[in-house]
């Protein structure tokens, strides 16, 4: 019987880059689904959309893998290593820039889990 590839949803906190000198936290849901196994999704909730709903932002997985070890991305998604424990996010839209900050550690656990989702699947 072969087994079957489940969802993976991790909420991490991460936190708004600002000329605030504090930075404000946030929860953050990482998702990934193996029906798209190239993908993941970083959705933010809807407390900061003007029009009160999640916003989600789906990229390639590869990217966030990438990004963890070096600066990557040229489009609405870049992603660079911030000194050893930290990565940085930044989201390009009409809209303006939002730039977030994460654990190393919370992303790479997520990754772990997709990759194992995906060698499940295989």
């Amino acid at each position: 019987m072969a087994a079957v590839a489940t969802a993976v949803e991790d909420r991490v906190t991460a936190r708004v880059i600002s000329d605030d000198p504090l930075c404000r936290k946030i929860p953050v849901a990482l998702r990934f689904a193996p029906a798209e196994p190239l993908a993941v999704r970083i959705v933010f909730p809807s407390g900061l959309s003007p029009e009160g709903t999640e916003n989600e932002w789906v990229f390639p997985r590869a990217l966030l893998e990438a990004g963890l070890q070096a600066p990557t991305g040229t489009g609405d998604v870049r992603i660079w290593p911030c000194g050893r424990v930290q990565a940085v996010v930044e989201f390009h839209s009409p809209e303006g820039v939002a730039v977030i900050q994460f654990d190393i550690a919370a992303l790479r656990r997520f990754l772990r889990r997709t990759n194992t989702a995906v060698t499940r699947q295989a």
